[in-house]
């Protein structure tokens, strides 16, 4: 509510934007194709369903305030893919997709920091300032376009290979590429503050997050913070937030242990040199860890022991799961990551009765999905993998780690019809619709070479997809 009275006293910059919104969407989806292709992408299942936690209220609140209208949220993507890169960044594209940098989710201190960022891009698509700055580009064909945001995208982890991509798009300033004018960026503070503040979190998060970015800038970044270059830190954004820091006059947020670990996290996929993964572990093992607050502490011992796993000493990871086990009592969501971790080192060793017995398998929570169903098909229970599988993707038909599993989840069933179809869901649920249609092709072939009939119905539906994804291939093709 207090957020009102600035919101009056700004223009709406969103409302004119000439880009339709059909064509916003297939240029979105253009780039995501790229972004599933990069090495650097993951799909995480503790850091994503964290980030989804707090993107979903978000949306919701948007939707709620009526910055997310009907026709958006029908027809875009609102996806957010994560980059395993240490730099700190997030940014806005077109079609309702948001890339996310684990270095960017590394240095926030509390939920509400990393809330605050993926409030201020949601507030960037909403007020359709994509539209606007791919209308300003000289009306450049949407192929231009995409490999123009691409470059500046690879520009901030690699010069190189960014100025490559950016020379291939007939010389277009990469870094202009994705640079909102200043009114834009103080409108998205401005929505995203109010989005934010909507869906329950803290507003001493945006403000906190803004002076982490202010102090960097004055810093003089040198390249960790491609996001201070995108959304540069200017003085009119500097007043507004002292604005919004006298409203968020309030006693300073606690972070959680559960924000702390998924940090940490955060950390040790961002920085997985040799180097940096002893440090990690020599700072858990540190003799003045006990004298820090109890967050402090948790992160540390989460990173440590992560490490230490990825470095294969094992003994230490024991000692400091134990350890981790200690700093978490007590806290619900804490001790659940810290089982997880467990699960995960256990799953790397392929000692899957432990697996089990670390994770519930009747939570509906995606972490525990994936590791009990991997379980169950490697210990002989494939049926009911597959059928805890098939009720999931049902309910999150773009998920493509489920496919893979359920696709290795027939296989052990000896029915490789249905698998190969998992196979090729799992290509579009990743916009890989070539790849999608081989497997779908293979499939139909699988399918009338067949003596048995009694799948007759997977082939229909096989049939169906096959169609559809011809459709999307077909549409993509015309737009190359």
């Amino acid at each position: 509510m207090a957020a009102a009275p600035v919101r009056a006293q700004l223009p709406q910059l969103g409302d004119t934007g000439d880009m339709g919104t059909s064509a916003e969407r297939k240029l979105g989806e253009r780039i995501a194709r790229e972004l599933y292709r990069d090495p650097d992408y993951i799909d995480d299942p503790i850091l994503v369903e964290y980030v989804q936690r707090l993107w979903q209220p978000l949306l919701d609140a948007a939707r709620g305030r009526g910055e997310l209208t009907a026709e958006l949220d029908e027809r875009f993507a609102w996806q957010v893919l994560l980059g395993k890169d240490r730099s700190v960044n997030a940014f806005a594209l077109p079609g309702g997709w948001l890339g996310l940098h684990s270095g960017l989710i590394a240095v926030t201190t509390t939920r509400d920091e990393l809330a605050s960022v993926l409030a201020h891009e949601l507030s960037h698509v909403t007020q359709r300032h994509i539209s606007r700055m791919v209308t300003q580009q000289n009306q450049q064909a949407p192929w231009m376009v995409a490999a123009m945001i691409l470059g500046a995208m690879a520009a901030s982890k690699n010069p190189q290979m960014g100025g490559a991509i950016v020379a291939g798009s007939q010389g277009l300033g990469a870094q202009q590429a994705l640079n909102f004018s200043r009114d834009m960026e103080r409108e998205a503070d401005r929505i995203g503050f109010g989005v934010m503040t909507a869906a329950g979190f803290e507003p001493q998060g945006f403000v906190s997050m803004f002076e982490k970015l202010q102090q960097a800038a004055r810093l003089n970044d040198s390249g960790a913070y491609p996001y201070l270059r995108t959304h540069p830190m200017t003085t009119e954004r500097a007043a507004d937030m002292q604005a919004r820091q006298q409203l968020a006059a309030r006693a300073p947020v606690q972070p959680t242990l559960e924000h702390a670990m998924v940090a940490a996290r955060a950390r040790v996929i961002s920085n997985a040199g040799v180097d940096a993964l002893r440090g990690m572990v020599a700072e858990a093992e540190s003799a003045g860890l006990a004298s820090q607050p109890r967050p402090r502490q948790a992160g540390a011992l989460y990173a440590g022991a992560l490490s230490a796993a990825r470095l294969r000493d094992a003994a230490t990871t024991r000692q400091l799961l134990s350890r981790l086990d200690t700093a978490a009592a007590g806290d619900a969501e804490g001790q659940r990551l810290a089982r997880l971790l467990a699960a995960e080192i256990a799953q790397a060793q392929q000692d899957w009765p432990r697996v089990l017995q670390l994770v519930d398998p009747a939570s509906d929570r995606r972490p525990e999905v994936l590791l009990a169903t991997q379980a169950w098909t490697h210990t002989g229970r494939s049926r009911d993998a597959a059928q805890r599988l098939q009720t999931w993707v049902a309910a999150q038909p773009r998920d493509a780690a489920a496919w893979q599993l359920l696709a290795a989840a027939y296989g052990e069933q000896g029915q490789a019809l249905r698998g190969v179809r998992a196979e090729a869901e799992a290509r579009v649920a990743q916009l890989d619709y070539r790849a999608a249609m081989d497997r779908f092709r293979a499939a139909q072939d699988m399918a009338r070479k067949a003596t048995d009939r009694s799948d007759y119905i997977e082939a229909s539906i096989i049939d169906t997809r096959a169609r559809q994804v011809e459709s999307l291939l077909r549409e993509q093709s015309l737009e190359r």
